[in-house]
């Protein structure tokens, strides 16, 4: 076991310091590594797939936990509007999408929906280091992208519940589907509820005894736990682990544990990532090259159009809307666990899941590149635009900088306005306190006049 994680560590390190010299995703690295010590490089697999595989899951859990570390309500509340139109054109174009080249591929109903499922979410991960790398961390539109991203984590959490539900029926069941939703939904609130009113407050009863390593034992028990409970009542422990990182992101050490996590998280997702590059048969991309090349231009052109269509509508910017779909042209983590669920289910045609790794792994490098060219194809079509469709596009970029303008006023006049009001109630209580006791006081004077007379 320790020689199969030097192994890991060292191909690892190697091949993603050498992709990060040639300014590639690290993530592209990690898959890489798993390539070349899998089982068809050199003709046997130099670590154990099946310790590989544990640790993977392991990371997949981290991974989980870590973006309900990042999701917090009041974040997606404020930009609320365009996560929710933006993400939902894009899952839901995406899946119509994939399901349509399913069935043109003449797959059966099930895989037809894995196949969009796996198509319609874009890599969180990938996205945010394109962003961190590409110094586009400050502009305008990732707050948006950051917030269709996490709903489409969340979305995609449900997602693997009904594609389970769905694969164990073999059918397609709308009333069972409803029924599966509402319950997992009564779950989610049971367990938000039940955690919101708990957790916060132990952690402050105790905030004084935790340090870094007690916080983190604790985050991580907590994690596990819910995993478990997760699996008793029937879901995937993923969905435990996003739930339990989603409970301590309302809590006053939800920063803390998630700077304590990072380590952690970069070292088991990595390794989760090697176990997808394990599973790549060189000879599969060439056995299967017009799938991967078909399903690339799937995800990419599909991507940029309703990405770019979901934040116009949702409120932004063209450009910013733009920016937004050209940083979405990749498939996300989420597929590599659908397309692994319908490996372990046996319901999924065995040449899916080396197709998707492929068609992500090219995605995944090309996601820098068309990236950089958002803003070289905003201006060609604001420059070739309809004059009443540029017309738009100027009225929504002054409307997108008063509403900024007024909520940066609104900002700075918050504490005073919130003060005045806590006066005003305050002053009100008072006067109601005063008035009671004036009457108060006259009706006693008033009893005992009429007593000594």
């Amino acid at each position: 076991m320790v020689q199969d994680l030097y192994i890991l560590m060292i191909t690892a390190g190697v091949v993603s310091l050498l992709f990060k010299l040639l300014k590639q995703p690290v993530v592209l690295g990690y898959i890489v590594a798993g390539v070349l010590v899998g089982p068809y490089v050199f003709g046997k697999s130099l670590v154990s797939a099946e310790n590989v595989e544990a640790w993977g899951n392991i990371g997949v859990l981290f991974v989980l936990f870590c973006i309900g570390l990042e999701f917090r309500i009041k974040n997606l509340i404020s930009s609320g509007k365009i996560a929710a139109i933006g993400a939902l054109t894009i899952i839901g174009g995406m899946m119509l999408l994939g399901f349509g080249v399913g069935q043109w591929a003449q797959l059966d109903t099930l895989n037809s929906l894995f196949l969009a499922g796996m198509l319609c979410m874009s890599s969180t991960t990938i996205v945010m280091k394109a962003v961190d790398e590409a110094g586009l961390s400050k502009e305008r539109f990732v707050k948006g992208a950051t917030s269709i991203l996490i709903v489409e984590d969340v979305v995609a959490v449900v997602l693997m519940v009904l594609l389970s539900s769905i694969a164990i029926k073999h059918q397609f069941d709308g009333e069972e589907l409803l029924k599966k939703v509402g319950v997992l939904a009564l779950t989610l609130v049971a367990w938000f509820i039940c955690g919101i009113l708990i957790i916060p407050t132990f952690l402050r009863w105790v905030k004084k005894y935790l340090n870094d390593e007690t916080l983190i034992i604790l985050a991580l028990g907590l994690c596990l736990g819910m995993v478990l409970t997760a699996e008793e009542a029937g879901f995937s422990s993923a969905l435990g682990a996003f739930v339990m990182g989603s409970i301590l992101a309302e809590t006053v050490e939800s920063h803390r544990i998630e700077k304590l996590m990072t380590p952690l998280k970069n070292v088991f997702a990595a390794i989760f990532f090697i176990s997808v590059g394990m599973m790549i048969n060189p000879a599969n991309l060439v056995e299967f090259w017009p799938s991967i090349l078909l399903v690339c231009l799937v995800v990419v052109f599909g991507m940029i159009v309703f990405g770019t269509l979901g934040c116009w509508w949702g409120g932004e910017t063209m450009l910013d809307a733009m920016k937004t779909g050209f940083s979405f042209v990749q498939i996300g983590e989420f597929s590599f666990i659908i397309a692994a669920l319908g490996n372990s289910l046996n319901v999924t045609h065995p040449a899916l899941y080396p197709i998707i790794v492929a068609s992500s792994v090219v995605t995944t490098f090309l996601t820098p590149y068309i990236m950089k060219a958002s803003v070289p194809c905003y201006n060609f079509l604001y420059k070739h635009a309809s004059p009443r469709l540029r017309t738009k596009i100027d009225q929504r970029e002054e409307q997108v900088a008063q509403a900024e303008q007024q909520a940066g006023t609104s900002t700075d006049n918050k504490s005073s306005a919130a003060d005045k009001a806590r006066h005003a109630v305050r002053k009100t209580v008072v006067t109601k306190q005063l008035v009671n006791l004036f009457i108060k006081n006259m009706s006693e004077h008033d009893n005992e006049s009429a007593n000594d007379k």
